[in-house]
């Protein structure tokens, strides 16, 4: 007969979230009305200032190399016109195409060199981001993922730092390369004709102001691409990792539904978006249609007049095309940047959200603790107006094993969480042999702590790995030891590779009893002061637990310990039983103390042994 139960605890964070198929806008999804903000496009940059010194001057001699020769071709042409062609001239005619031919090359060149350069800058400038951004994350509190579903938190790291790959590697050099040639063609077509570059550059000043209409409707139409597409992502990463509660209640169709509706709403999005950033090519198409009618209608007149040659107004047709490049490649740059910004925005959200758990800047490493633990007068709301803890006060001796009983909602884990410093208290202080924890290093009180949850999570990977990632640098016969420790080295031999046999994400291809053996050797190998079970035999059968038990008794040895258990046979022998109750304190002593007091311990030992009966 299995052991009688206290009453069920819960996992730590509580989220409020509405029904998955009602839930559209998460918050920090919704659509951003700001102005353009330059000094985020300069932040956005300096990822590129580390690589200037190795990159940039190349890049911008093979730019202006590539530039001259581009506008140097015009000229020969024209020349080629009115000083060969025109006069009869072979030889010279032989030349100019040969010196054509040569500007090809050279230009060919300079471009497969600058796209080389600009790519590995680039990427180079990705990987810091996304870097830069994965780091921040992992820095973050459990606050900032209540409220966030992993899907959200997940396309800021791929597709918002992908959608900035094109800036990086080709638009900053790109704006430089059109800039440099626009300003170079209009200084060449005024020094060539100045009435007949004015009458072409004419229509140039309406087509600005015609864009300015749609620019600020890309932004937002990219800003809804990026939002709908988060809330894709964080559907599909919820319906993942509960595929198997989805197909037990048979909600395939509806989830279905729901994931049709909001793949529908990403393709109207998207066409959206896509319709209007490509509004830009037709706009610059007709512009340059007006200009090169005027350009014929105006330079025919110059050609009959005299006032020009024929090769002059070839040279001009060549430039204008020079010309309307850069202002097209400009216009879709605009349209490039906003997407980007569209991105940054949400990047930078992101980088910018401070960790609601931070290291004072005079915070000291917590030398090897004895495991003296205080809790005094602690409060802790997980949502304002929403107490968890209570006046909390208690004191866990060094060695001593503590267990923390009551009903689900109780405060057992938030006491955990603060212990952990992955909370901080709202009121009263947490402190380690006197430290208190806000007060030292996050690195030098965690690496004191090993931690075992009902919930526990494998990574993909060896189970070798998963064992040796509570001590990275463990030796085999060290992982293999405290495997044999807990009883998981018998089942772990008869897999097919042994420690070797690679397990999926979350260790799909395990019981929960041998996922939860795994973590009793982990937290073991990391050999911790201080020893917290959440639940930790909650998933193993009744001989399995036979075992852990006894391999508890070396796990707690010497170590301060807090338990959360509804098992009767993790806890009656813990030194300390403390009974939790709406985030107060109701009782506090061992567990025949707690029985003849007849209060709500007893309570809940005697609802359990009926439940059984």
């Amino acid at each position: 007969m299995s052991q009688p139960k206290l009453a069920e605890t819960r996992p730590v964070r509580p989220e409020v979230r509405t029904p998955p198929r009602t839930r559209f806008i998460y918050q920090d999804d919704e659509e951003m009305e700001k102005a353009f903000n330059w000094a985020q496009l300069c932040r956005l940059l300096r990822y590129l200032m580390p690589y200037r010194r190795q990159v940039i001057p190349l890049t911008v001699l093979f730019t202006l190399l590539g530039t001259v020769t581009k506008l140097s071709i015009p000229l020969l042409i024209s020349w080629s016109i009115d000083k060969a062609l025109m006069k009869g001239n072979g030889n010279l005619l032989v030349i100019y195409v040969g010196c054509m031919l040569v500007l090809y090359a050279v230009q060919w060149g300079a471009n497969m060199g600058r796209i080389r350069l600009t790519s590995v800058m680039g990427q180079r400038a990705i990987y810091d981001l996304r870097a830069d951004l994965f780091q921040h994350i992992q820095k973050l509190s459990f606050r900032f993922f209540d409220k966030r579903p992993a899907g959200s938190v997940l396309v800021r790291i791929t597709n918002d730092v992908n959608a900035l790959q094109d800036l990086f590697a080709n638009g900053a050099v790109n704006l430089l390369i059109d800039c440099i040639q626009l300003t170079a063609v209009i200084i060449i077509l005024l020094f060539l004709n100045v009435k007949l570059a004015v009458a072409i550059m004419v229509v140039v000043p309406l087509m600005f102001i015609v864009s300015q209409a749609v620019r600020l409707r890309i932004r937002r139409a990219w800003q809804g691409v990026r939002t709908i597409q988060s809330q894709m992502n964080a559907h599909l990463n919820e319906s993942i990792q509960g595929i198997r509660i989805t197909q037990a209640y048979t909600q395939e169709q509806p989830n279905m539904r729901y994931f049709s509706e909001v793949n529908e709403r990403n393709r109207l999005n998207w066409n959206r978006a896509l319709s209007l950033n490509m509004s830009f090519g037709p706009l610059i198409e007709i512009t340059m249609a007006v200009g090169t009618c005027i350009l014929f209608w105006y330079g025919s007149h110059q050609v009959q007049s005299g006032a020009i040659t024929i090769g002059l107004l070839v040279a001009f047709a060549n430039y204008i095309g020079s010309f309307w490049e850069p202002i097209n490649r400009l216009g879709g740059m605009y349209s490039q940047l906003l997407v980007a910004m569209a991105s940054s925005e949400r990047i930078f959200e992101f980088m910018d959200e401070l960790p609601g758990i931070d290291e004072k800047d005079d915070a000291v490493d917590l030398p090897p603790i004895q495991g003296r633990i205080q809790l005094d007068r602690v409060h802790f709301e997980y949502e304002p107006g929403r107490p968890a803890l209570r006046g909390v006060s208690l004191t866990a001796e060094p060695g001593q094993s503590v267990a923390f009983v009551g009903h689900t909602g109780s405060g057992k884990s938030t006491i955990i969480n603060l212990i952990c410093r992955f909370y901080d208290p709202t009121e009263g202080k947490v402190s380690i042999d006197g430290y208190d924890l806000r007060d030292v290093t996050l690195n030098s009180l965690r690496k004191q702590i090993g931690i075992v949850l009902q919930d526990t999570f494998i990574f993909s990977g060896s189970i070798r790995d998963n064992i040796r990632f509570g001590k990275l640098e463990a030796t085999d016969e060290e992982i293999e030891r405290a495997a044999k420790a807990v009883h998981a080295h018998d089942f772990i031999v008869k897999l097919p590779n042994g420690y070797d046999t690679e397990v999926e994400e979350r260790g799909s291809v395990l019981s929960m009893g041998q996922r939860q053996l795994i973590s009793f050797a982990r937290a073991l190998l990391s050999d911790p002061r201080i020893l917290i079970l959440d639940e930790a035999t909650a998933s193993i059968d009744t001989e399995t637990e036979l075992k852990i038990q006894e391999a508890l008794k070396t796990l707690l040895a010497g170590r301060t310990s807090f338990l959360i258990a509804h098992r009767l046979s993790t806890i009656r022998n813990a030194d300390k039983i403390i009974v939790m109750d709406h985030g107060v304190m109701k009782e506090e002593g061992n567990h025949a103390g707690l029985m003849e007091r007849r209060g709500l311990y007893y309570g809940l030992i005697q609802s359990q042994y009926k439940y059984l009966s």
